[in-house]
């Protein structure tokens, strides 16, 4: 069982968000933590190594912030670029507090996500909770549409339905040991990672309220959703080691999930008992 240096640490939640490329988004980044009404946060920021001016935009943002609250966010720079998987492990290998909570640089959170999010890991006295999530425009804005979760989610049934999204996801290192979290050098890192705990018998707690917003560019949808089947494909393949009929029965399914996401209005789908602001 991990052992904090203070009481603070233990009720800590370290927010750990990988840079790269991201000067456009990254005042967005900084300030969807910093006005969190949770305020027991450190937020990790791991820059692998940008070619555009994310360092010097974020050393600003930070410069402009109170002492009291530019305290609390650590800047770590990479001597090289490696990738996803190991720029998030940088940052919760340095994270001090019990939870970890990831957050991509372009994405958004509710102001009231981690203390939301952490009364309902207390209260389902869960290692691996999740949210629901807006999708937003390329300005962040939500679209209306809304990706609802279930309230758990084992290994068998999140190979069709990868409704886990990383910036909703917290994890209680009392339950689950950092070093389960260590993502793998592999395309779709995060996924592998939340299949690999669910394969091992854990239990992914949803919360189906949208707490978080997931930014999607503009011109960019054809080609992920064309990389996101060989991602996927490779998953089930090397992660989850399923045949290949296995897999090709589970492709069919995510893909239909995948488009009822971002097709089917939210008032049709099937409602859930979360719904309304959780108390």
């Amino acid at each position: 069982m991990a052992k904090y240096a203070s009481d603070k640490e233990a009720s800590m939640v370290s927010v750990v968000v990988p840079l790269y490329n991201c000067a456009d988004y990254i005042r967005d980044t900084i300030r969807t933590v910093t006005e969190q009404t949770y305020t027991n946060w450190e937020l990790i920021l791991v820059d692998d190594k940008s070619t555009d001016d994310t360092l010097s935009r974020t050393r600003g943002e930070i410069g402009a912030l109170p002492e009291e609250t530019a305290s609390k966010i650590r800047l770590i720079e990479k001597p090289e670029d490696t990738g996803a998987a190991d720029t998030r492990n940088t940052g919760f290998d340095a994270a001090r507090g019990r939870y970890i909570a990831f957050l991509d640089a372009d994405d958004l959170w509710h102001r009231r996500k981690l203390e939301l999010e952490l009364h309902f890991c207390e209260k389902q006295r869960a290692g691996f909770v999740f949210t629901a999530y807006h999708f937003g425009d390329e300005h962040g804005s939500p679209t209306g549409k809304v990706t609802r979760v279930p309230s758990t989610l084992t290994f068998r049934q999140a190979l069709s339905r990868t409704v886990i999204f990383t910036s909703t996801v917290l994890i209680d290192t009392e339950r689950i040991s950092r070093e389960r979290i260590h993502m793998p050098q592999i395309p779709s890192e995060d996924t592998a990672t939340w299949w690999a705990l669910l394969k091992s018998g854990d239990t992914a707690h949803g919360l189906d309220f949208p707490l978080a917003t997931y930014r999607r560019h503009s011109g960019t949808l054809s080609s992920n959703k064309a990389a996101s089947i060989g991602r996927i494909w490779n998953l089930y393949r090397t992660v989850a080691h399923l045949s290949v009929p296995e897999s090709a029965v589970y492709l069919a399914g995510w893909a239909w999930n995948a488009a009822a996401r971002r097709i089917i209005p939210d008032r049709v789908r099937p409602r859930h008992s979360q719904r309304r602001m959780p108390d």
